[in-house]
């Protein structure tokens, strides 16, 4: 039997479903760790985040999700799993892209979670 790994992904940040293109991702950790001798390794945190392309779609809210500095972002991704971003706040320079009518976007936050 075939199990589902890909497909649909829902987002909502704030309560506000967005219209997904391509994909979604999500940390698997929330840590670092990078080898310093064999056997020996150093770790450092990392900023839990969500990165996605969104539909430009005229009724989004863009003034909104650009002011949140305290957002909730869920993802739900095709195969069951889902991840939570608390804290949530726009980083990096979104634009909206003319030729595919699409935004890319990436919340970082104070917390992350698989659940």
């Amino acid at each position: 039997m075939g199990k589902k790994v890909a497909g649909t992904v829902y987002i909502k940040a704030d309560g506000t479903q967005f219209t997904v293109t391509g994909g979604a991702e999500a940390p698997l950790s929330d840590k670092k760790r990078e080898s310093v001798a064999p056997g020996y390794f150093k770790e450092e945190d990392l900023v839990p985040y969500v990165a996605v392309t969104v539909v430009d779609d005229p009724d989004l809210p863009i003034a909104q999700i650009m002011a949140a500095t305290d957002a909730t972002v869920t993802v739900d991704f095709a195969n069951g799993r889902t991840y939570v971003l608390s804290g949530g706040y726009v980083v990096d320079e979104p634009a909206a892209k003319g030729d595919d009518g699409t935004i890319d976007l990436k919340w970082e936050g104070t917390k992350g979670g698989w659940q």
